[in-house]
């Protein structure tokens, strides 16, 4: 019995945090890769659950914990490097995941002695981590707290490249209707509740210093969108194409224009207006990434600087918010009524400033209306009129566009 409540600790513990990460999501108004941390350790507790109360020689138990465990690693991996505006390449997880699924069939259905499978499994692991690891490395942002999340995906790796190998050298051999009984599990124990406080503790304390870090930029957001003003995003623009100078890392600017906006006041009214800004920006927040910067420069202009980012993806995302605006239903609008948006898309050449990358993005901007709005359009897409295009004024274009 004693055994039994002991093993309940470390997945009550991981839903303890998952609760604690979805409510700093909730309240702080954070990004996405918050929620993340919460969805990673709820399913880490299932995965203990499952060691915990299925059969101890069953067949299938390795295979499901290996399931939650890796979806678990994996969401935890995206997570943490997104935070930084990194992208995990998702493939190479995938591929490890199907190698150590197909050797672990083969450990199960040949032998009775859990060591074999204990070592794939966390071998598998310990890749995953490694690989976060390095991808984390490749990113510039080097704050206290950066390095102290890099320091923890390391330490995973190293437990469980470790761990089994010394663990197994001690035991030798463990059947699997005694691994429950074995030093083994009474080790796993105690080395995943402790890295599951640490690492908990460090992303806690990270998601702690965004929430500071946003009430500190309340001033300077624009209160309808919860967006940065537009003296507050050319701000954080300059610095991000400085950053960008420094470290070679590519940023690219999106303008968005909600669509026949002068209609929606006019016949719905301004408050029906209000509405549909304020959700056209909570969706632009709900988008982006953590390192990527949004604001609301204009009455129904945004804009969004994409951080390591070419085109082509930049692109993308602007069709994602694209699509998402189409879609929703605004309070104060007739139920079959639908607001669209339009979006132009730039990157920044070398040594440009932010002036000329909002001119080419305005531009595209323009022929995005031109061309009967509800589109992206890119800088690029038509080379010989950009230039004559950015000659022309914000205003001048906004009224050939109307």
């Amino acid at each position: 019995m004693q055994t039994q409540i002991l093993g309940l600790v470390t997945p009550l513990m991981a839903l303890f945090f998952a609760a604690t990460f979805a409510v700093l999501w909730k309240v702080g108004g954070l990004k996405r890769h918050v929620l993340g941390f919460a969805i990673a350790y709820v399913l880490s507790a299932t995965g203990f659950l499952i060691t915990h109360i299925a059969p101890a020689d069953g067949t299938y138990v390795f295979h499901a914990t290996q399931v939650f465990y890796s979806l678990a690693s994996t969401m935890m991996a995206a997570c943490v490097c997104e935070r930084v505006g990194q992208k995990l390449h998702l493939p190479s997880f995938a591929f490890v995941y199907v190698i150590s699924a197909l050797v672990l069939a083969v450990a199960v259905s040949t032998t009775n002695d859990v060591g074999p499978r204990l070592i794939i499994i966390n071998m598998g692991y310990g890749i995953m981590f490694t690989m976060c690891a390095t991808t984390l490395l490749a990113a510039r942002r080097r704050e206290i707290l950066d390095l102290a999340v890099i320091a923890v995906m390391v330490f995973q790796a190293l437990d469980f490249f470790v761990r089994p190998t010394l663990t197994l050298l001690i035991e030798q051999s463990i059947p699997a209707e005694v691994y429950r009984d074995s030093v083994y599990y009474s080790l796993i124990g105690l080395a995943l509740a402790i890295k599951g406080v640490t690492t908990a503790m460090v992303l806690i304390g990270a998601t702690i210093a965004e929430w500071t870090t946003n009430l500190r930029e309340s001033g300077e957001r624009d209160p309808l969108t919860g967006l940065r003003n537009r003296g507050a995003f050319e701000q954080a623009m300059q610095e991000m194409l400085s950053r960008a100078q420094e470290q070679g890392q590519p940023v690219t600017l999106v303008i968005a224009d909600i669509d026949h906006f002068k209609q929606v006041n006019d016949i719905w009214g301004h408050q029906a207006g209000d509405q549909a800004i304020s959700s056209f920006g909570h969706l632009i927040d709900q988008t982006i990434r953590a390192c990527d910067v949004a604001g609301r420069v204009g009455g129904e202009e945004f804009c969004i600087a994409v951080w390591n980012c070419e085109n082509d993806p930049a692109e993308r995302l602007a069709g994602r918010i694209r699509q998402g605006f189409a879609r929703l239903k605004h309070s104060g609008l007739s139920d079959d009524i639908r607001l669209t948006a339009s979006f132009g898309v730039a990157t920044a050449r070398a040594g440009e400033s932010y002036e000329r990358l909002f001119s080419r993005a305005d531009a595209a901007l323009y022929r995005a209306k031109a061309a009967g709005r509800d589109c992206v359009v890119s800088e690029r897409d038509d080379p010989g009129s950009s230039v004559a295009d950015a000659e022309a004024t914000p205003a001048e274009r906004r009224r050939a566009a109307n």
